[in-house]
């Protein structure tokens, strides 16, 4: 009956007595949830244009970050730096669909995900040679991230919200919501669903499928440019941050592969629950539940709702 209590009374009871530190744990969730959600967008594009997970999306939110870091080390201005990082990633977009995509067009989907693979193995070894292997600090300062805390007297107790959690928050929630406009509402955005309703018919009505595939790893370049930055401030640039990237895969699984909203409502119940997991339930097992609930709560959607919160569900005749 003790371990019961445990488990299922004594944190409820924890968060009635200290409401302010159950504020203070939702409020690092929901950052977390917003900069998952950015990731995750980035997936859900590629995946919508061309029916295909791209592994490669974690290792070029560290590469966009190497390539910002890397120039500002050189010597080029911070701001000089973002626009030259963002026209790499154009570059990377335009190259992919060119070399990768081209010529694998009409072929399964499982020899694009290898190929998103190779991607992947190949930007890790290019990084290394031009960035080097060290972890790099992020360039906050000279991006003007705010720094410093504020503290607010909450609920009987003191809440701190770090102003570089508040810029993240703000900066990827702007983002997502540009996104989102710019496919709901655009000729673009309604050539993309067009291409992901059907390939075919999209080329029949004179849609470009290559103009679109570059389209959309340029803005997965950006989004992926924008997470690293954010993520980079908060843990510093280094190979081990594409873990934290792939930490999107629970949220599409949560989500729905296909769905915008779906990645955005999916990172925040994924942030907001490895946090509240960690810190209420955490001691109970030794602690490092935020490095598997994510997974966890991934498995069990697919036992039960395959298809997520808000994807489609896909029925094949036989």
């Amino acid at each position: 009956m003790d371990i019961l209590y445990k488990i299922f009374i004594e944190p409820f009871v924890f968060m009635g007595e200290a409401p302010d530190l159950l504020i203070q744990t939702l409020w690092e969730g929901l950052v977390s949830g917003v900069l998952y959600a950015l990731i995750a967008l980035g997936f859900v594009l590629i995946f919508k244009a061309s029916g295909v997970f791209n592994f490669a999306q974690g290792i070029m939110v560290v590469f966009a970050a190497l390539t910002l870091v890397g120039l500002y080390e050189k010597g080029v201005p911070a701001f000089l730096a973002l626009i030259l990082a963002v026209l790499v990633m154009l570059v990377l977009a335009v190259v992919v669909e060119r070399v990768v995509l081209r010529p694998l067009v009409n072929q399964p989907d499982i020899i694009l995900f290898m190929a998103t693979f190779g991607l992947t193995y190949f930007l890790i070894g290019f990084g290394e040679l031009i960035f080097g292997g060290n972890p790099k600090e992020m360039i906050t300062d000279a991006l003007f991230l705010p720094q410093g805390t504020t503290e607010l007297d909450m609920l009987g107790g003191m809440v701190r919200f770090q102003h570089l959690d508040i810029a993240a928050a703000v900066i990827a929630s702007i983002m997502i919501g540009l996104l989102a406009v710019f496919f709901s509402k655009t000729r673009i955005g309604r050539a993309l669903r067009a291409v992901a309703d059907s390939h075919k018919a999209a080329l029949s009505v004179g849609i470009s499928l290559n103009q679109i595939w570059v389209i959309v790893w340029f803005a997965a370049g950006i989004v992926a440019l924008v997470a690293g930055i954010m993520w980079g401030a908060r843990s510093g640039v280094s190979f081990s941050l594409q873990i934290i990237a792939l930490k999107a895969l629970p949220v599409l699984i949560l989500g729905g592969f296909t769905s915008i909203p779906g990645a955005i409502i999916g990172g925040l119940i994924i942030g907001v629950g490895e946090k509240i997991g960690e810190f209420y339930w955490g001691p109970l097992v030794g602690g490092g539940v935020e490095t598997w609930l994510a997974y966890v709560i991934a498995l069990l959607f697919l036992l039960y709702r395959p298809q997520g919160l808000f994807g489609e569900k896909i029925i094949e005749r036989i």
